[in-house]
Order: C-alpha cells, then sequence, then structure tokens
C-alpha cells in the first residue's frame, strides 16, 4: 500500500499527501539553500520526525506502564554539514512534566525513545544527541 503522493509545486515547494488520512505537508527549500523558508524543508522533517517518533514510542511505553506523560515538549536542532550537504547532528531535548517518576521509569522511557525505528533507521555517522529534563 502506498503511504503518500507528492508533488512538485514548482519554486522549491512540495506538497505531500498522507494517502490513508488525506492530511497534507508542505516543504519548501531552506533560505540558505536557494529557498524561501516558509515551511519545513525536507531536512527538517527528517529532524523532526526523529523527535515525533521517539515520543511516540514513549507514549506507547507509558501507556502500557500507566505512566503520564502528557504534555511532554520536544525540542528540536538539526545541524548541517557542507561536503556532501547533509544532516550531521540532531539535538533532541526533552522536557518532561513533573511526576513521580522512578529510576526504573526513567531508563524505560528514554531506552524506548532511544531505540524508536527512526533513531534506528538513521545512519550511525548521524549524530543523535538526545536529553532529557525530568519535571
Amino acid at each position: 500500500m502506498k503511504t503518500a503522493s507528492i508533488l512538485y509545486e514548482g519554486q522549491l515547494r512540495t506538497t505531500s499527501v498522507h494517502l490513508q488520512s488525506g492530511k497534507t505537508i508542505i516543504t519548501d527549500a531552506p533560505t540558505d539553500n536557494n529557498g524561501k523558508g516558509e515551511a519545513f524543508s525536507p531536512t527538517d522533517l527528517l529532524s523532526t520526525s526523529l523527535g515525533c517518533c521517539m515520543l511516540t514510542i514513549m507514549g506507547i511505553v507509558a501507556a502500557r506502564h500507566e505512566l503520564q506523560i502528557e504534555n511532554t515538549r520536544v525540542d528540536i536542532t538539526k545541524t548541517m554539514a557542507a561536503n556532501p550537504r547533509r544532516v550531521s547532528a540532531i539535538k533532541v531535548e526533552f522536557y518532561l512534566p513533573a511526576g513521580n517518576f522512578s529510576e526504573k521509569d526513567k531508563q524505560l522511557l528514554e531506552n524506548a525513545a532511544r531505540t524508536c525505528p527512526v533513531a534506528l533507521s538513521l545512519h550511525p555517522d548521524l549524530l543523535q544527541d538526545v536529553s532529557f529534563q525530568w519535571g
């Protein structure tokens, strides 16, 4: 089954449609690469996908263990390299709400994040700098 359909709009903009839901995502090339920077760039989406995947897998584990992680925020910082132009590092900063998390709970959730499918799919040369702020 196909996942998405992508249309090139011109001027370095694409529109992607998620075929199951009909939801759309627009991308623009960043201003430092000849674009307008009016939307996520493809490399922004790559970096953001890492944080989304980590948080989703943490949510699955949290539900299974009756842990409350609602209102957790994740900040993403992407670093680009020049030769070749690629994402060289993604900083992922988790800010979890105050709660009664034991050390075991914290380890369980942190391991869930670090072993999400996107994290495991990225090339080992891409630095994943992940930190957790509890409460």
